[in-house]
């Protein structure tokens, strides 16, 4: 469960950011902030795995605020004020929305969240667990959460994309590229323009084509320069 905090001074943010977070699963809002004064009187006793931080804040702004975490979690920025940017990137923000944002925006910035390479870490869990990354994949109207260690290929259908899970498969409306942005590029290799494989799940390679499992992924004459490399 990711536990996450919302300090904006605005209503209307809150219940947009929190109707967004209800629609996927293991989101748990702990605590609404209206000032960054708030926030510091509640962090002081308690821990969160994530902070949506608006900028534009009464008494402390935003940055000012997080410049005072000895150790933050993951933050993402929701502002209406897109010349912060670059200053929000050097204090390790996660992602930053611009007001108003989509839900499509939203949970982009979640799955860069669940799916970083510094987990982040819920109050149920201990440091050792290493929790897995994960992804959320929209699939017939509902969102899935899907542990990023257990896709062992993609492979494109038009605009959509294909997900091999062990045996089942889940189909999401995504160009493959643009489903490629959200997983670990350190895992995962394009190896044909309609496939993208999962290092760990490759069983042989053999000539022009990758074994996992049953499967029998081709290798595209532009890609056979990646795989060659990774077989170094």
């Amino acid at each position: 469960m990711i536990r996450y905090l919302i300090i904006d001074d605005e209503y209307i943010a809150h219940d947009i950011i929190q109707e967004y977070a209800d629609l996927l699963p293991n989101l748990e809002l702990v605590k609404s902030c209206y000032d960054a004064l708030e926030a510091i009187e509640y962090l002081s006793n308690n821990k969160v795995d994530l902070i949506f931080l608006d900028l534009n804040l009464p008494k402390i702004k935003g940055f000012q605020f997080l410049k005072t975490l000895t150790n933050p979690p993951k933050i993402i920025v929701t502002t209406a004020y897109s010349e912060y940017a670059i200053e929000g990137y050097e204090l390790n923000v996660s992602d930053y929305l611009l007001k108003p944002f989509s839900f499509e925006r939203f949970l982009k910035a979640i799955n860069k969240v669940v799916g970083s390479s510094t987990p982040v870490i819920s109050n149920n869990e201990r440091v050792g667990d290493a929790p897995s990354k994960s992804i959320f994949l929209k699939s017939n109207k509902k969102y899935i959460q899907v542990s990023l260690d257990k896709i062992q290929f993609i492979e494109a259908a038009g605009n959509y994309t294909k997900v091999i899970i062990d045996e089942e498969v889940i189909t999401v409306r995504e160009k493959i590229s643009d489903l490629l942005i959200s997983l670990d590029s350190d895992n995962f290799i394009q190896v044909h323009k309609s496939f993208a494989v999962s290092k760990k799940h490759i069983k042989s390679v053999e000539g022009n084509r990758i074994s996992i499992g049953e499967n029998l992924i081709p290798i595209g004459k532009l890609y056979k320069m990646k795989v060659n490399e990774l077989l170094k």
